[in-house]
């Protein structure tokens, strides 16, 4: 693997504004307005922070997320932040693909596979907390 600058991973070159004891996110969500020069619209996305071992933290979900599954916050963990996953989990999939190659750099799948992994896995995470 070459070793070229993550797209969709970001670490904190200033504090937080999320509630989480996090250091960086990666981008799992957004709209694609041009999908060849991959030119993002913010309005629907999911975030995933770590701190500052790489730990996930929660996730954050855009207003619009929010307001359409009726959610409290815009920043989730535990089973909340799971049954979002789950729910767009064909979207990140999708989305995650333009960046296949950072993707696998950092995770060590490739998003198909990690996914499909991550949605059995999450599926059983859910179903023990109710």
């Amino acid at each position: 693997m070459s070793q070229t600058k993550l797209q969709i991973v970001r670490k904190y070159t200033r504090e937080s504004k999320s509630p989480f004891q996090d250091a960086s996110t990666s981008l799992w969500l957004a709209s694609v307005t041009n999908e060849d020069r991959l030119e993002l619209d913010f309005s629907q996305y999911i975030y995933v922070h770590r701190d500052d071992v790489g730990k996930v933290v929660g996730v954050s979900v855009s207003k619009s997320i929010a307001r359409e599954h009726s959610l409290e916050s815009q920043y989730l963990e535990g089973s909340g932040m799971y049954r979002i996953l789950i729910f767009y989990i064909d979207h990140i999939k999708d989305f995650c693909e333009l960046w296949a190659d950072e993707f696998e750099q950092f995770f060590l799948l490739p998003p198909d596979l990690f996914f499909e992994l991550a949605q059995w896995h999450w599926n059983t995470i859910i179903e023990k907390d109710g």
